[in-house]
């Protein structure tokens, strides 16, 4: 499987609010990755329907929590965390309120077209990887430390001029949580029927 990776398209979403002009995908092609940018005061979740319009059935990664707390189903009384969250200290599905709810219907509609969305979390990959707290999504300063950090670690291929923000470090964290998913090298974290989070 690893020896197929440079040819395979890995995709990785930084999922931001709807009209913000924060979510970033990251596309990992021929080994190297490309940024695409939504707009503000456009519709994020259309922007990233019509960027994969033509994606050939692939396994899409997005930063965004993709199910709800085992509590709503019956199961358990914690109605704030999945098992997931409380494991990689990740925010309450609960918390982002409209947020779930759209990146839910997203990864809907993206299962519609022949995707399977698999949910990663940046942050948590941060921590793996040990990026300094004081420096990751902090101060704009800090990019070029972190950018040259991720340089020295990260298997694919990125311009460093291209990541403008700390949304695209994140798309492109993501991203390399689909080259580790692909390469077997990524860990999940909780259980299959709560939905699992993958770093």
């Amino acid at each position: 499987m690893g020896k197929n990776t440079t040819s395979k398209t890995i995709i990785g979403i930084d999922y931001g609010s709807k009209l913000a002009g924060t979510t970033v995908i990251a596309r990992a092609e021929n080994g190297k990755v490309q940024f695409e940018q939504s707009l503000k005061n456009k519709d994020a979740d259309q922007f990233i329907l019509d960027q994969l319009k033509s994606e050939e059935p692939s396994i899409i990664f997005i930063d965004a929590p993709l199910s709800l707390p085992a509590a709503y189903f019956g199961h358990g009384s914690d109605y704030f965390y999945r098992a997931a969250d409380r494991a990689l200290k990740a925010m309450s599905p609960m918390f982002l309120g409209g947020l779930t709810a759209r990146a839910m219907r997203l990864k809907q509609q993206l299962i519609e077209r022949g995707h399977q969305v698999v949910e990663a979390y940046p942050g948590g990959l941060a921590r793996h990887i040990a990026l300094p707290k004081d420096q990751y999504k902090k101060q704009k300063i800090h990019l070029p430390a972190i950018l040259k950090l991720l340089t020295n670690q990260i298997p694919i291929k990125f311009v460093k001029s291209d990541l403008i923000t700390w949304h695209h470090v994140d798309a492109l964290l993501v991203c390399w949580i689909g080259w580790r998913y692909y390469n077997g090298q990524a860990e999940s974290f909780g259980n299959e029927e709560e939905g699992k989070i993958w770093i």
